[in-house]
C-alpha cells in the first residue's frame, strides 16, 4: 500500500451497514438515532488470535468468522488498542509521523468487519502497557527519531502532544465518517509514570479533547464520546476529579483489578468486588455513563504464570458481567481475556448472549439506575443480591454460595404505585423463565420471588401503566 493510497479516507459512510454513531444519555448510552447501547464486549488486540489473521491479510476468513460470531453471540463492541506494542511490527507509526502502511490495511479491513456485522471499538490511540516496557524501540523515543527523551514526558512534550494529535486526526479523517469507532479512550491507564503533575495532565486531557473533537466536527459534522482510563482508583486516588468529573469527558472508565478479582478462589468473592467498584465509580460519574474497561484475573496471570480452568472462569467471568450491569455498569464490563492464548472462551461469549437478551427488558432511555441497597430484601443469609434501579424500572440479580432446598422470599421496595411487568431471566442458560404482571400499591412492595432458588436468577422489572 502506498502513502498515497493511505492518504485517502476509507468512506465507511457508503457500505450499505453504516453504523449510527452513538452518544450518552444519562447513565447510559444511545444511538443518534435513539436506539438504546450498552458496552457488552471485551478487550482484543491487533495481534491476539481473534484479529491476527488480517495482519498482512494472512487470514481474514477466520476473522470474518470470529467476528461474526462475536455479534451473533451478543457482543456489541470491543475495546482495541491502535497499536500493540510488545513487538514493532505492530507499530502504527514506523517511524514517528509516517503511518505503517500494513498497520493502515489492517485497520482498514478490521472496521470495515466490525461494521459488517455490527460491532463497535472503543479505540485507545497507545498500548502504554507495552509502550512503558520496550520504550527502548517505540518510535515516539528520541533516540528511534521521535520526539520524546524519556516516557515521563510523554504527557509535557508539545512535540509529543502534537505528534498524538497527527495521529489521531488520520484515524478520524480515514475511518472516522460512521459509529464504527464508537468512542475514545484517549489515553489508556494515565498515571504519574508519564510526566506532569495532576493538574498538568488534567489540562492535556482538555487541550486533546478539544482537538478531536473539532477534527471530527470540521471533517464529518458529529463528535464521539470520550474517557480516560486508570487502573482502578481508590478512594484517595487524585485521579477522581479527571476520571469521574473531567468536564471534557463524556462517561467514566476505570480498569477493575483488585482483591477477588485479580486471583480468585471462588466465584462469588469476585462478583462482590465488582459491586463495591461498580457502585462506586458509578457514585462518582454521577450523571455519566461509567464501565469497567479492563477487568479480569491479572495478578494471576501476570504474576503467576497461570490462568483459571476454563470452567470455572466461565463462572467467574459470568458473575462479573452481571454484577457489573446489576450495580450500575453501562453494560458487562470488559475482560482482558487472562488467557493462554488471549480468547474469549465460548462460555464467555454465550453470557454475552445472555446478558444482552435480557438487556432488552429494560427501557434504557428512562432509566436512572441507582444502588437499590436496602430496597431489596430477602430472607436467607448464603444469597446475595445485587441491584439497581429507580422509581419505576429495577434490575436485580441474585446468586447464592450454597445453593440448597430451603425457600427464600425476595421483595422489592420503593417502587410507585402501578401495574409493573416482571421478567424472571435465567442468566446460566440465556433465557426468559416467565412474566407476569403484578401491581403495586401505595407500600411500594414487590415480591419477586418466593420458593427455592435453583440457580442465580435475574428479574427485570418496568411499569406498565401508573396508578
Amino acid at each position: 500500500m502506498s502513502v498515497r493510497a493511505i492518504s485517502q479516507p476509507l468512506r465507511l459512510s457508503d457500505q450499505p451497514d453504516a453504523l449510527v454513531p452513538i452518544r450518552t444519555k444519562g447513565r447510559c448510552f444511545e444511538t443518534f438515532d435513539g436506539a438504546p447501547f450498552l458496552f457488552i464486549g471485551a478487550n482484543d488486540a491487533v495481534s491476539w488470535q481473534g484479529l491476527s489473521g488480517l495482519y498482512k491479510r494472512r487470514n481474514p476468513q477466520v476473522v470474518d468468522a470470529y467476528l461474526e460470531a462475536l455479534a451473533a453471540q451478543g457482543a456489541t463492541i470491543l475495546r482495541v488498542m491502535l497499536e500493540y506494542a510488545q513487538t514493532t511490527g505492530w507499530y502504527f507509526e514506523k517511524p514517528a509521523g509516517r503511518f505503517n502502511p500494513i498497520m493502515v490495511r489492517f485497520w482498514d479491513d478490521l472496521l470495515l468487519r466490525c461494521q459488517r456485522y455490527g460491532l463497535r471499538v472503543l479505540l485507545t490511540p497507545f498500548d502504554t502497557y507495552w509502550m512503558a516496557r520496550r520504550w527502548h524501540s517505540h518510535p515516539y523515543n528520541a533516540i528511534n527519531g521521535g520526539a520524546a527523551a524519556h516516557q515521563g514526558a510523554f504527557l509535557t512534550d508539545p512535540a509529543i502532544f502534537e505528534a498524538v494529535v497527527r495521529r489521531l486526526r488520520f484515524v478520524i479523517e480515514r475511518w472516522g465518517d460512521t459509529g464504527v469507532i464508537a468512542a475514545w479512550d484517549l489515553f489508556n491507564e494515565i498515571d504519574p509514570f508519564w510526566g506532569g503533575s495532576i493538574e498538568q495532565q488534567t489540562a492535556w486531557v482538555a487541550r486533546l479533547s478539544l482537538q478531536v473533537r473539532e477534527i471530527e466536527q470540521q471533517t464529518w459534522g458529529f463528535t464521539r464520546p470520550q474517557t480516560v482510563s486508570v487502573f482502578g482508583p481508590a478512594l484517595a486516588s487524585p485521579y477522581h476529579d479527571l476520571i469521574f468529573r473531567h468536564p471534557d469527558l463524556d462517561f467514566a472508565t476505570t480498569h477493575i483489578y483488585h482483591g477477588a478479582i485479580d486471583d480468585p478462589h471462588d466465584v462469588v468473592s469476585p462478583a462482590l468486588a465488582m459491586r463495591q467498584a461498580v457502585e462506586f465509580g458509578a457514585a462518582c460519574a454521577a450523571d455519566r455513563p461509567f464501565t469497567d474497561s479492563e477487568h479480569g484475573p491479572i495478578h494471576l496471570f501476570n504474576d503467576h504464570r497461570r490462568f483459571l480452568a476454563e470452567a470455572f472462569d466461565d463462572e467467574y467471568e459470568r458473575h462479573l458481567m452481571w454484577a457489573h450491569l446489576m450495580s450500575g455498569g453501562a453494560g458487562s464490563g470488559m475482560r482482558w481475556p487472562a488467557r493462554h492464548p488471549h480468547i474469549l472462551t465460548p462460555g464467555m461469549r454465550r453470557a454475552f448472549k445472555s446478558l444482552a437478551d435480557f438487556c432488552q427488558h429494560v427501557t434504557w432511555g428512562r432509566f436512572n439506575p441507582q444502588p437499590l441497597a436496602d430496597r431489596l430484601h430477602y430472607t436467607a443469609q448464603n444469597n446475595l443480591c445485587f441491584g439497581c434501579g429507580d422509581s419505576r424500572q429495577a434490575i436485580c440479580w441474585v446468586v447464592c454460595e450454597n445453593y440448597t432446598d430451603a425457600p427464600i422470599t425476595l421483595m422489592l421496595y420503593g417502587l410507585e404505585p402501578g401495574t409493573y411487568t416482571v421478567v424472571r431471566w435465567n442468566p446460566v442458560n440465556g433465557y426468559a423463565e416467565g412474566s407476569r404482571h403484578e401491581t403495586v400499591d401505595s407500600s411500594g412492595c414487590l415480591v419477586l420471588f418466593s420458593e427455592r432458588l435453583p440457580h442465580d436468577l435475574a428479574f427485570a422489572v418496568r411499569q406498565a401503566a401508573p396508578a
